[in-house]
């Protein structure tokens, strides 16, 4: 089973999960209004819930912030490339490598919230689905398609075969993301923090965009690039 921490991303796997959660751990706590409307909305949804002692919960979670609630759920599933429904208004995410938890989560969140089609990763040097993960993305991950692929490069050659629209973030490109054409199938490459899109990824992509920037700095980080890129997107199929 699967352990997911903390009161929106508990919340979130009982409405994606209910009754197919294994158990829902909340704290025995008094003056605890929001732990106490959480154990009835479990119950309501089918879910066994189990009262217990924040050390029980301390240890459970190995560390991470759970306040006063856990869930046991599911592993989540992890969708096939070949299998991914694709059409004109595909939005897919595709991320590079990407190391930090807490970036990936947050990637996550922005990608549902903005109803992108998928998120691609690559398996090998790229943060693993863990409950930092989970957390980061505020629950957001319970209604993710995820896809994890073998080598990135092939897959952004069968989006591409599929007739999305390969964009990659790179802050040297010469155009800016409002001055490419989003509005139909779109793959969007966001690089790794630090060192961002690898050579033979940037070779993969359609064209490369960068973000149009004002102030002083020449990047952002990968979260907020990602979320903006997301927001441009939709605002030119709007």
């Amino acid at each position: 089973m699967r352990i997911v921490c903390g009161l929106q991303p508990v919340r979130e796997a009982i409405r994606a999960h209910a009754a197919s959660l294994d158990r829902v751990l909340v704290e025995a706590a008094k003056d605890a209004p929001q732990l106490e409307a959480l154990a009835r909305y479990a119950t309501d949804q089918g879910a066994k819930v189990e009262r217990v002692t924040r050390g029980d919960l301390d240890r459970l979670s190995k560390g991470a912030r759970h306040q006063g609630a856990l869930a046991l759920a599911p592993e989540l599933r992890l969708q096939e490339l070949a299998d991914l429904t694709l059409d004109e208004k595909s939005l897919i995410v595709v991320l590079d490598e990407l190391q930090d938890p807490q970036n990936f989560g947050a990637i996550i969140r922005s990608a549902v919230a903005m109803g992108a089609t998928a998120i691609v990763w690559p398996e090998h040097r790229s943060a693993p689905l863990t409950p930092a993960t989970f957390r980061a993305s505020a629950g957001a991950v319970e209604h993710a398609t995820l896809c994890r692929v073998g080598a990135l490069s092939s897959a952004l050659a069968t989006l591409s075969a599929a007739g999305l629209t390969i964009v990659g973030l790179d802050m040297g490109a010469d155009k800016t993301l409002d001055q490419i054409d989003l509005s139909g199938p779109v793959a969007l490459v966001v690089g790794a923090e630090g060192k961002g899109l690898r050579k033979p990824i940037k070779a993969s992509c359609t064209t490369l965009a960068r973000l149009p920037m004002a102030g002083p700095l020449g990047s952002l980080n990968a979260s907020v690039a990602t979320a903006i890129g997301l927001y441009e997107t939709l605002r030119q199929r709007a």
